[in-house]
């Protein structure tokens, strides 16, 4: 029989993207940060997978970086929502608050 672990793999792996957008919708954002914020939660991750999903993002128009000097070493790489990022933000969110009243409804 499946762990319920590898059932809720693709799960959380599908949320990633919406939970990367949450976390870059608040202040520009490195991303040693959002590894760190990730860290703890259903949704730690590594460098590996979250490069690879900004750059999706950014093609997407979704968020946009700007590089800022940094005290600790060579300039760092932030990223920030776009009004498009904003936007799909919104309907996400939207979309979430009706999937959970849907699931509510069906009760336990």
């Amino acid at each position: 029989m499946e762990n319920i672990s590898e059932k809720l793999a693709p799960i959380r792996k599908g949320l990633l993207e919406f939970v990367i957008l949450k976390i870059v919708a608040g202040d520009k954002v490195y991303v040693a940060d959002m590894l760190k914020l990730l860290g703890p939660t259903e949704f730690a991750t590594q460098e590996g997978t979250l490069y690879p999903l900004l750059s999706k993002l950014r093609r997407e128009e979704l968020v946009d970086y700007e590089w800022q000097e940094s005290d600790a070493g060579p300039p760092r790489k932030y990223y920030k929502l776009t009004p498009k990022g904003r936007t799909q933000l919104s309907t996400l969110n939207d979309y979430w608050k009706d999937l959970n009243r849907t699931l509510a409804d069906f009760g336990n």
